[in-house]
């Protein structure tokens, strides 16, 4: 469990800080291109990861989606459900896997109605995990886009449908 997680239960303030990373990251964004992402990767990663891991108790999945979750890591879902509560969530809002533990998703529901920046976002379907960004800096991985590639195979639902591949 994360050391400082009762942070999360402010995420207006944590939502604060985030666009203010998100702005100095964009600015910094020439310079880093410059280096490389793969160096710049190693110079983001451990520090990335001290400090998510002590908020957040992040994964380092590489493809950080917090400020759509209301700061709530999806991946410490014991199913690592990205998009939504399993259906497994007991009465009292507790895990099916771990009963001590809240559903990570009502939690991340919670804390997303009292964001107004990044709160709405909550509503989005967050695309497949691509685990081969795992144990990479999200931070770089946004920077260059990486986090929104798909690996090689792997289709969009909207352009199987839009090239009419399925047939009715």
């Amino acid at each position: 469990m994360a050391a400082f997680r009762w942070i999360q239960d402010y995420p207006r303030e944590i939502e604060d800080a985030f666009w203010l990373s998100l702005k100095a990251v964009k600015w910094f964004a020439p310079l880093l291109r410059r280096f490389g992402y793969k160096t710049m990767d190693r110079l983001f990663y451990l520090p990335e990861k001290i400090s998510k891991r002590a908020i957040f108790d992040c994964r380092m999945c590489g493809q950080c989606v917090l400020h759509s979750t209301g700061m709530t890591c999806p991946m410490t879902c014991p199913k690592y459900i990205r998009n939504g509560p399993c259906g497994g969530v007991r009465p009292d809002g507790g895990c099916e896997i771990i009963p001590d533990m809240m559903c990570v998703w009502l939690e991340a529901h919670e804390r997303s109605e009292i964001m107004p920046i990044f709160g709405k976002e909550i509503l989005l379907i967050q695309p497949p995990m691509n685990y081969m960004l795992k144990g990479t800096s999200a931070w770089i991985n946004y920077l260059s886009g990486e986090d929104k590639k798909l690996p090689s195979g792997w289709v969009v639902t909207s352009q199987i449908y839009d090239s009419q591949v399925i047939e009715t």
